[in-house]
């Protein structure tokens, strides 16, 4: 019997890894062409980077979208920690099934109907749309991601831990904040994570809530490249790529960090217990 992958797969594995990563390896090499013209290579050369430290809306784009992403995967966090908690440890309450599904539904449904109904929320409200409306509609889809996330963590989580810092005297809230959320600690950085590349990354929905002086950088991006590419847009689409790998790679280090730690406490209670 033939062990290992077959040559289908790999090649299937090849072909769609080259779907996904070949355009984007593109774009970051001629980030550094010296042509103005995008698709032809005229040599390497750093000045479009420069270029696009004098490109002020491109950098009021990116500082809008920066700030907006990191409050909105914070708070998102946050509602979707306490959502997972309730939906793991509360049984089946009275409207449980109402709650789980308005929780979940941001999952399935399409980003135009969720962008078009904020906007109507925010018209009938009478709120001006800005900063702060993004920020509200990008907490409110992120939040049912970090959801299901924290809420696959919980799901395995051994309660037994509580309950023993309990009989020792630890009150509940002291209990999470010591014993339950260090645990799930992992789940909650990878949910922030997702969130805050869910942010960084939409357009459909920010195009709906946004308002004068809250122009993201994807909207700006998208306004340009139906005008025609320019060479700043790879830099900046380079540098985006470049802030999200840099996220990955701590947030994986960081969470590998945790469990390591986490199995360790695990071995010296198991040997001060025997």
């Amino acid at each position: 019997m033939r062990n290992g992958p077959s040559w289908f797969n790999v090649t299937s594995l090849v072909l769609g890894f080259s779907f996904l990563y070949l355009p984007i390896v593109i774009l970051v090499i001629f980030s550094f062409n010296e042509s103005r013209l995008v698709t032809v290579w005229g040599g390497f050369s750093t000045k479009w980077y420069a270029e696009l430290m004098n490109n002020q809306q491109l950098l009021d784009a990116a500082g809008v979208t920066l700030r907006v992403a990191l409050l909105s995967a914070t708070l998102a966090t946050i509602v979707g920690t306490l959502a997972a908690l309730v939906l793991v440890r509360f049984g089946r309450f009275p409207g449980r099934t109402l709650f789980s599904g308005m929780i979940f539904a941001p999952l399935v449904m399409p980003e135009v109907i969720l962008g078009l109904s904020l906007l109507l929320l925010f018209v009938a409200i009478d709120q001006a749309r800005g900063f702060w409306t993004i920020m509200l509609a990008h907490t409110t889809f992120a939040a049912c991601y970090v959801a299901v996330v924290v809420q696959s963590r919980l799901v395995g989580f051994d309660r037994s831990l509580e309950e023993a810092a309990q009989d020792l005297g630890c009150p509940p809230a002291r209990t999470f904040f010591v014993i339950t959320l260090p645990l799930i600690l992992p789940g909650v950085i990878a949910g922030w994570m997702l969130a805050f590349t869910l942010s960084l990354d939409d357009l459909v929905i920010a195009s709906f809530t946004t308002g004068p002086g809250a122009t993201t950088l994807p909207m700006k991006i998208y306004s340009q490249v139906r005008l025609g590419v320019t060479p700043e847009i790879n830099a900046v689409c380079t540098i985006l790529v470049a802030i999200v790998t840099v996220v990955v790679i701590a947030t994986s280090i960081m969470t590998r960090r945790s469990e390591m730690q986490r199995e360790r406490d695990q071995r010296r209670a198991i040997a001060a217990g025997g």
